[in-house]
């Protein structure tokens, strides 16, 4: 059960930061839609936890408690390597504008 956890939270990583790299380039530097996909999988993070309490169910081989602590990851990591990637652009485009 953990291990299926561990490797829902390592897909949903992968594709919120894959997700978050595409709006990254697409938008502007001072727009922050890049991380919009990180409230939505915080949202249903805590979506699934509340609803994993009442109802025992699982899905993939995880409970839907596990798919929330995994939403929850894949929505921090994403914070965290996008705001990196975020101020490293524009770090560059400031350089380039002085």
């Amino acid at each position: 059960m953990i291990g299926s956890v561990f490797i829902v939270g390592g897909i949903l990583t992968f594709a919120v930061v894959v997700i978050n790299l595409i709006l990254l380039k697409a938008t502007a530097a001072d727009k922050f839609i890049s991380y919009f996909p990180n409230h939505i999988f915080v949202a249903a993070g805590l979506i699934l936890l509340l609803v994993a309490t009442f109802v025992n169910e699982s899905f993939a081989g995880a409970p839907l408690g596990g798919w929330g602590i995994a939403s929850l990851f894949a929505a921090a990591i994403g914070y965290v390597i996008t705001a990196i990637i975020d101020a490293y652009m524009n770090a560059d485009e400031n350089i380039q504008n002085a």
